[in-house]
């Protein structure tokens, strides 16, 4: 399965020719080797992030050109799976990370507390473990060239869901994690969200009551106040990041219409935003899906809110 996601990855055209084959790259992530290198992006593979035991990690990804003192945005990649699947290292997510990357971003592709059966609800850990990321970046901004006042979010599916959270969520709403970086600021400042449910309560999915009581431990009708706490719509302000949402009309795990609400709470409160609805698409794409090429319009907006903010 690892060697069939890194060749799709390495036959995506965002890659230059000159590439490590996929059996070098699968030697090296086996091996644990801090390093992985593909042409002008470097990857160091499962760096801890969280409190000590934690088996969760992130994967970097810095470009590989420019000044020793030379210092990039940051951006901190969610992975989908429904809260309870899904790696870092996942094609989409590789998909995004280099290609933000190469536009000269330092991106934390993250792995994060999962539900399981059996076990204790992952909410609001999940989310807790999101903002931790972000404070990463901002406690060793210094070692990796990071500018720790231009962080950015991206997630897709539970991922944009998680993405949305961070963004929308200030410490007033007491979602702070307690470590291993408390007093370290977790606010960004530009979020994009690849088609996530923005409202637990009016998300229609056949699946819904699988897989969010696990997230949350309750379902909707034993608890609504708590679904309705892990919604992002409940939590736009008017002083909220700038929010670019990707959206397929052919999305029938979380319809359009779920981004739609989103915007509409968006408009309401004045936060600057756009929605970019992309006909036929279905779930789980990445940036390059067949309708459109979507890098342009991701980085253009990561350019804006994080490059030319300090220009």
């Amino acid at each position: 399965m690892l060697i069939r996601r890194i060749g799709l990855l390495c036959c995506l055209s965002i890659l230059p020719s000159r590439q490590p084959s996929p059996a070098a790259v699968v030697q090296k992530l086996q091996a644990g080797e801090p390093a992985l290198e593909w042409a002008d992006v470097d990857v160091s593979a499962d760096i801890e992030y969280l409190d000590a035991g934690r088996k969760e990690k992130l994967d970097l990804y810095r470009p590989r050109s420019g000044a020793p003192r030379q210092r990039y945005p940051g951006i901190v990649v969610i992975h989908g799976g429904g809260w309870k699947g899904g790696r870092k290292g996942d094609k989409r997510e590789q998909n995004i990370a280099y290609s933000l990357a190469r536009s000269g971003y330092v991106c934390a592709s993250i792995d994060y507390r999962l539900s399981r059966f059996g076990d204790p609800p992952s909410w609001p850990q999940a989310l807790f473990d999101c903002k931790s990321a972000v404070q990463f970046l901002r406690r060793f901004a210094d070692r990796y060239q990071i500018d720790p006042d231009r962080i950015g979010v991206i997630g897709g599916s539970a991922g944009g869901h998680l993405a949305l959270m961070v963004g929308l969520t200030d410490p007033a709403a007491n979602l702070e994690p307690p470590s291993p970086y408390a007093g370290v600021p977790s606010r960004v400042q530009a979020v994009v969200d690849l088609y996530g449910p923005t409202n637990l309560l009016t998300w229609q999915w056949d699946q819904i009551p699988e897989i969010v009581p696990l997230l949350l431990g309750a379902s909707r009708s034993k608890d609504p106040a708590l679904w309705t706490s892990a919604s992002p719509v409940h939590y736009v302000t008017s002083d909220d990041p700038p929010v670019l949402m990707l959206h397929g009309t052919e999305d029938s795990a979380v319809p359009v219409d779920q981004s739609r609400e989103l915007r509409s709470k968006l408009v309401e409160k004045g936060v600057r935003h756009h929605l970019e609805v992309i006909e036929k698409a279905e779930h789980s794409f990445d940036l390059q899906p067949p309708q459109k090429d979507l890098r342009p319009l991701v980085i253009g907006f990561f350019n804006t809110h994080l490059k030319k903010a300090k220009e």
